[in-house]
Parts: structure tokens; C-alpha cells; sequence
């Protein structure tokens, strides 16, 4: 084999492995007499066995142990279904199952980290409505005023670590900004896990994984899990060492570029509301940094915090602390 043949098989060999590794984990969480087979005595791993997988699905045995080992057969969308419906996949997981297995091939355009003036436009007149742009990565493109500052360590990080993940997996003490990090965290892995498979053998987003993991003890748990979720709407829980508890629901919209989304965090009652009034108040911009300067705190308190939130770039805001409502 020469050494292109093997780099062009590299990424196939990934996908298959993480293939592999989705479908044990989706096996192991069933239980038999959730689909009505006997519990036994005698079984050795939790879950359902490969062949009872196989007979419920209504495919042969040695082939879905062929699809679950990793190895390289076909699989058309008709039987992927029926593997899906009997591991009781929900519509982000089924997604992930077509990626990993190659289904459909679908050509994606580059995405790009450049964010257009318009967008950054559209995030400045969206104040005091926290807003960020993300790519698939969580990396964070462009953002707000308000963003900057529920959000300082993110948004004031240099821009190689300006990524949500990072941050709050390795710097909890500054940059984790949830009130139930027990609930948001396995949410936000299992939030990444769908892009990853769309991406399976790129070297950039081995190298993130492999990082995240190597930085963080309870990322690599998550990652481990294999846990996919897409789209999923609920009220988050910021907290802030200001202002406290922030609850806001979040709108996400695709943007033009490929992978690219914008993320707005809209308050939910008027005690999140008046805290994120408070928290404008605490900002000032620098004179003579027009535009997107250095916004420093008023409050000694949260600067001490660290030299990350001590100082936070993000799009002028009025002078003096002026809230709006």
C-alpha cells in the first residue's frame, strides 16, 4: 500500500471506528424487557446482545455484527432504519447513525470563521439582548456587547482558545458560566458529537477532541457516552458573579456561511432582565477606543476573579453605564 492509499482510507477507518463505538453504546442502554425479550441470568454486559439487535431488526446476524466491529460492508438507508427504530434512536441520533455510516454522501461547502459587517451589524443592534456568532466547533466568531460581558472569559480569551468548550471545561473557575452545570454540560458535548461525525478523520477536529480530552477528565467521560443532541429548546440558567441567576431561552439561526449559527439568549422574566440591565451598568467603554474596544468593570470583585475577565473586548456601549430595559 503506498502512503496515499493509506491517507485516503485514514478517515474511513475513523468513521467506522466511531460507528462501531455509537452503536455499542446505543445497544448497552436497552434493556431486554424494554422490548419484550426475557431478562436471563446469564448475561455478561448490560444491554441487548447483537443478536437480539439483529432478530429485532430483521437482518442477519453476522452482518450487524460486521456493522457494529467497524468493518467495511454497505449498509443501504432501508436497513439503517430498521437499526435505528430497534435501538429506539431519536431524530439527532438517527442523523448521526447516516453520518457515521456514509449516508447520504453529501458534498459540504467550507466553512470559514470570517463573519460579514452585516452580521456583526445585526449583533450591536441587538443589545442588550445577549449574542454571539458559533461555528460547528463552538468556537465563537463575533459577539455583543452584553455577550461580552455575561460571557468575559470567553469572549476576552485569545482568539486560538475562544471557544466555548475550552473554557468552560478547563477554566470552570472563570468561564463556566451555568447555575446546573450537572444538566448543561453533557448537553453541550452531546451538542458537539453530531458535528464531529460530519467531520470524521479532519485533522483539525481530531486535534480538538483529542485536546479537550487530554485537558479534561469530564469532557473525555462525556465524549465517551456518545450522547448526540440537535436543536433541543429549554430555559438555560446563566450565572453571573454580578448580578446572579440569568435565565434566558436561546433562538438559533443559520447563517449564510456553512456551519455558522447565531445564538440569541433572550430573558424569560423581569428578574433576568433587570439583572441584565445591572450588568450594563457595571461596563464603561474606554476613551478613545471607538467601536469594538476594551470594556473594563467597575466592580473590583469580578476582576479579581482573573486577568481573563478583567478586561473584555466587545462593541462600545454608552458612556457611563447608561441600561437600557
Amino acid at each position: 500500500m503506498n502512503s496515499t492509499g493509506a491517507v485516503a482510507r485514514a478517515p474511513q477507518t475513523v468513521r467506522r471506528g466511531e460507528l462501531s463505538a455509537f452503536l455499542r453504546s446505543r445497544r448497552a442502554r436497552i434493556t431486554p424487557g424494554a422490548v419484550g425479550l426475557p431478562e436471563g441470568t446469564r448475561r455478561r454486559t448490560p444491554g441487548l446482545r447483537r443478536e437480539e439487535v439483529a432478530q429485532l431488526a430483521g437482518v442477519g446476524v453476522t452482518w450487524y455484527t460486521w456493522l457494529e466491529q467497524g468493518r467495511p460492508i454497505k449498509a443501504s438507508a432501508q436497513v439503517l432504519d430498521a437499526v435505528a427504530r430497534t435501538l429506539r434512536l431519536d431524530v439527532a441520533e438517527r442523523e448521526h447513525l447516516y453520518q457515521l455510516a456514509g449516508i447520504p454522501s453529501v458534498s459540504r461547502p467550507e466553512s470559514t470563521d470570517h463573519v460579514r459587517p452585516e452580521v456583526q451589524a445585526i449583533l450591536d443592534h441587538l443589545d442588550p439582548l445577549p449574542a454571539a456568532v458559533y461555528n460547528a466547533r463552538w468556537d465563537v466568531l463575533a459577539w455583543n456587547a452584553t455577550y461580552a460581558m455575561l460571557f468575559p472569559g470567553v469572549s476576552s480569551a485569545a482568539p486560538a482558545e475562544r471557544n466555548v468548550m475550552w473554557n468552560i471545561f478547563t477554566k470552570p473557575e472563570c468561564c463556566c458560566p451555568f447555575s446546573d452545570p450537572a444538566l448543561e454540560m453533557p448537553r453541550m458535548v452531546a451538542s458537539l458529537r453530531p458535528a464531529y461525525g460530519r467531520h470524521i478523520g479532519e485533522p483539525a477536529w481530531i486535534a480538538f477532541v483529542q485536546r479537550l480530552c487530554a485537558a479534561s477528565s469530564e469532557f473525555a467521560a462525556l465524549w465517551a457516552r456518545q450522547d448526540v443532541l440537535v436543536g433541543d429548546a429549554y430555559v438555560k440558567r446563566l450565572r453571573h458573579p454580578e448580578v446572579g441567576e440569568i435565565r434566558v431561552s436561546v433562538t438559533s439561526m443559520a447563517l449564510e456561511v456553512p456551519e455558522t449559527r447565531m445564538n440569541v439568549y433572550t430573558t424569560v422574566d423581569e428578574e433576568s432582565r433587570a439583572a441584565i440591565a445591572r450588568l450594563r451598568t457595571f461596563a464603561r467603554p474606554r476613551v478613545g477606543c471607538p467601536g469594538h474596544g476594551f470594556v473594563h468593570y467597575r466592580n473590583p470583585a469580578f476582576a479579581a476573579a482573573g486577568s481573563a475577565v478583567a478586561a473584555v473586548p466587545v462593541a462600545a456601549v454608552a458612556a457611563d453605564g447608561a441600561a437600557e430595559s
